[in-house]
């Protein structure tokens, strides 16, 4: 689908089952979908006496402070809840929200329209996704950042159905500037659930938004309302208005989507020395009161609704004031809140992220410091996993393919193989055979295993500078925009029954006609 497609093409029924998997085989070699277990012990900097600190803290922040809920059906939901409610700010006790908190579950699932795609959220799963909300493009074809379409929006979106180590769909990989707001979510949505057949979000951005969302995922599966209720489908993901504050309607959207059995996300932006504390624990506390208390607030009108501790805390350039990530300090932060995330038995979700501008060596280190501490934290759901630059300002293709591989490698870095131990792992006999002066490429114990021992890159060169050179000599950006050229270019959506895709093209065409969402509030 481009830009431009104009509901041409909204009828047909989509590509042939198996595409990913197919594709991957004609164009590279990827490892198939899979869940990984995350089987490290989590890193935990924080002893006993440094959680309590910690969770006192967040309570005290909720009892003597209070949070401000600009919605008025939040402040009256928090009032016969008990809480004190003045103006805006509401202070609830601790004791309260510790109850609320024990009716989150610790583990769910969500099933989009391919039931095979289902993802499972918590215990020691590790889940990667798309990014999302970027206003800018920038890929090495153009050479510039630019405003993002739905045709780059479109092609993010096949890079997100394509690679296997992608488990779920964030919001817009780009916000397609070129569609009217009051129609872009019916357009991108319509786009990804024909895309693709994974989990996808809403954006709590007004009652219609969320509504239609919700309408368009029913469709595109074929469920009752009954169906769609009775386990999660989709989900949203929320900021609080750091410090201290919810805003209207991405409260609005939780209470919408919970009522009706759907996952929500609550993920504090805190930016320590800007938006929070300068100190790690000072900015820990602070985010984690803010996410508690929309997360209590869920518990108390929808009992057992899943919900997702969600962790965003990094640092400023002190010089500048411009946000920093992959930092010692959002590394720190990361595994504190996982900590705290266990303390109150809710899954947890972080960012895979960076402040580069370009797909450079930059990018690739904060992002993976980044993503190995949502290993370390024991991360259920990492956001932003792939294809993020400048702080969330700017989606790129190459930089969606080149962190596939990082996050390829550490799903291959999880697999018990790796770890084995039995007597043909030990290798006493291949030992025995080679001694000290043979070697073991040509032994039987080498050639009965060697294609499946390592990990096999797509987008690193292993070769020598000689061979490389020999080869063209491309840089590692370059050659991932050649495979984001190769995949988009022969993309074969997954197949939509013909009556589904009826469906979901109706409901498109007549909110649409009927003006879709408003802009103004």
């Amino acid at each position: 689908m481009d830009g431009n497609d104009n509901g041409r093409n909204r009828r047909r029924s989509g590509g042939r089952a198996g595409n990913a998997a197919r594709r991957g085989t004609q164009l590279f070699r990827q490892m198939p979908w899979r869940i990984s277990q995350n089987t490290d012990r989590p890193t935990e900097p924080l002893d006993e006496e440094g959680i309590a600190a910690i969770h006192d803290g967040a309570m005290r922040i909720l009892e003597e402070i209070g949070i401000e809920f600009l919605n008025d059906e939040a402040l009256q939901l928090f009032r016969e809840a008990g809480a004190t409610v003045t103006d805006a700010n509401v202070r609830m006790g601790r004791d309260w929200v510790m109850e609320m908190l024990a009716r989150a579950p610790s583990e769910f699932s969500i099933t989009p329209r391919n039931e095979a795609r289902r993802i499972d959220v918590g215990g020691r799963n590790l889940l990667f996704g798309n990014v999302s909300s970027p206003p800018n493009y920038f890929d090495l074809s153009l050479g510039r950042k630019v405003s993002g379409t739905r045709a780059q929006c479109a092609d993010l979106l096949k890079l997100s159905q394509f690679f296997d180590c992608i488990h779920f769909v964030g919001g817009y990989p780009v916000e397609p500037s070129d569609i009217h707001p009051s129609v872009r979510h019916l357009d991108v949505l319509h786009d990804k659930l024909r895309i693709t057949d994974k989990v996808v979000h809403a954006y709590s951005l007004g009652k219609e938004r969320v509504e239609d969302v919700m309408e368009m995922v029913k469709l595109a599966a074929g469920l009752s309302e009954e169906e769609f209720r009775a386990q999660p489908r989709m989900y949203t993901n929320i900021n609080s208005t750091s410090p201290l504050k919810h805003d209207l309607l991405m409260i609005d959207g939780c209470l919408r989507l919970a009522r009706r059995g759907q996952a929500v996300m609550v993920s504090p932006f805190t930016l320590a020395g800007a938006m929070a504390p300068v100190t790690m624990a000072g900015a820990v506390a602070l985010s984690i009161a803010e996410a508690l208390s929309a997360i209590a607030l869920f518990q108390y009108v929808a009992p057992g609704c899943p919900c997702v501790f969600g962790t965003f805390t990094s640092n400023v350039d002190m010089k500048s004031g411009a946000p920093a990530f992959g930092t010692p300090e959002y590394m720190r932060a990361t595994q504190m809140t996982g900590q705290m995330a266990r303390f109150y038995g809710l899954p947890l979700r972080s960012s895979g992220a960076c402040a580069a501008n370009v797909p450079d060596g930059q990018a690739m280190w904060e992002t993976s410091n980044s993503l190995w501490a949502a290993v370390q934290s024991g991360t259920h759901m990492v956001y932003h996993a792939a294809g993020w630059l400048e702080g969330g300002l700017v989606a790129s293709p190459e930089k969606f393919v080149m962190d596939c591989e990082v996050i390829q490698m550490i799903q291959r870095y999880m697999e018990p193989a790796l770890t084995a131990t039995t007597p043909d792992d030990i290798a006493l006999e291949a030992i025995r055979e080679v001694g000290p002066r043979g070697h073991y490429f040509g032994i039987d114990h080498t050639q009965d295993r060697y294609e499946e021992a390592f990990y096999q890159p797509f987008a690193s060169d292993w070769r020598n500078f000689e061979a490389w050179q020999a080869a063209g000599g491309t840089w590692t950006a370059e050659r991932a925009h050649g495979l984001f050229r190769q995949i988009v270019d022969t993309f074969e959506p997954p197949p939509m029954a013909e009556d589904r895709a009826e469906a979901l093209a109706d409901f498109v065409e007549r909110r649409t006609a009927e003006g879709g969402a408003p802009t103004d509030f």
